[in-house]
């Protein structure tokens, strides 16, 4: 079968498409996904780059966010499975191994995977397969850290930093959802425009203006007397941006992190965490429920994950090289 191989750790040549890949076989508790779309996450950009602590058996087929038609199982118990269109929870929940689907094992850049039928997620027949492959990494990561950590809030202010990748896209998408009012920064006038047309009420090209006197400007500086600033602040951008955060950030806030793309050697102002009294919190992935959460939510009309683009199976290593340079807005999915 068609797949695309991480070779090593290093650059985009690393990426290898190969036309003989061995056909997965299930073991007694898979599940064989025939595979119709793969979305790209910056985490696959990590596990190409390598990723300090971390040892992955090299080649792997890389891809956790995984949609498809059951082909076949490994047992009659999980039969039932059998034809039934599904999205993958990637994340090995058992036990019994350490890791994600695309990382430690093979996992969507290919034609066909064998997957735990445990980790299968029904698709609802009106959620497009593309549509349910944006979800686990991105959106999954979004709800919980907003929602279910965060508690973003009808009536909040809240600013969110990379807001043009896949997670902080979906951010602003869950927190316009509450009714909060949202200032999203990102990196070029046509994303900032984009960010507008899917609900930014405010936006800051950070390359061209600090965030922190845009916040100053619209809200006023954060006082002790509980003026000005914002309620939470989203910053998984890490690197040297936790300060300047911590200052957008009004009396008895939340900033709320899920990952540090810059570097997770952090510099914090103590001063303003105990003074303004706000709250750090951290947020890791997300649950089974989260993602039938949002699959409902898009087949009721609710939400719709923003696709910037879906390219073949054989591009891959051009979606990379998109991602990696910073040029999406939302999503990018290969499909074989």
């Amino acid at each position: 079968m068609r797949a695309v191989l991480t070779t090593d750790h290093g650059d985009l040549s690393k990426l290898q498409y190969v036309e003989d890949y061995p056909m997965p076989t299930p073991e007694e508790d898979e599940a064989v996904i025939k595979i119709a779309a793969c979305s790209l996450n910056f985490h696959d950009i990590f596990t190409r780059r390598g990723m300090p602590g971390i040892k992955i058996g090299l080649p792997v087929v890389v891809g956790s966010d995984i949609s498809g038609e059951v082909t076949e199982t490994g047992s009659d118990d999980t039969a039932h499975w059998i034809g039934k269109r599904v999205l993958l929870d990637p994340v090995f929940r058992d036990g019994k191994r350490a890791g994600m689907i695309g990382e430690t094992v093979d996992g969507g850049r290919a034609e066909y995977v064998a997957v735990p039928a445990a980790n299968l997620v029904e698709i609802p027949d009106n959620v497009s397969f593309e549509d349910a492959a944006a979800l686990p990494l991105a959106y999954g990561t979004a709800w919980r850290m907003m929602v279910t950590i965060a508690n973003v809030s009808a009536g909040e202010r809240v600013l969110i930093l990379g807001a043009s990748g896949g997670v902080g896209v979906a951010c602003v998408q869950i927190a316009k959802m509450k009714g909060a009012e949202v200032v999203a920064c990102a990196s070029s006038q046509s994303k900032l425009d984009r960010l507008k047309e899917i609900g930014a009420d405010h936006v800051v090209d950070y390359t061209s203006t600090s965030y922190l006197d845009a916040i100053k400007e619209i809200y006023g500086k954060p006082r002790l007397d509980g003026s000005g600033g914002v309620d939470l602040a989203v910053n998984f951008t890490g690197g040297d941006t936790m300060k300047e955060t911590q200052r957008c950030v009004k009396l008895h806030g939340r900033i709320v992190t899920c990952g540090a793309t810059a570097g997770y050697n952090v510099e914090i102002d103590a001063r303003f965490w105990w003074s303004y009294e706000h709250k750090m919190l951290g947020s890791n992935g997300w649950m089974p429920e989260d993602l039938e959460t949002l699959l409902a939510f898009i087949s009721e009309g609710k939400m719709r994950p923003i696709i910037d683009k879906v390219l073949p199976l054989e591009e891959t290593a051009e979606a990379e090289r998109i991602i990696e340079d910073r040029e999406v807005l939302g999503k990018i999915l290969v499909k074989p």
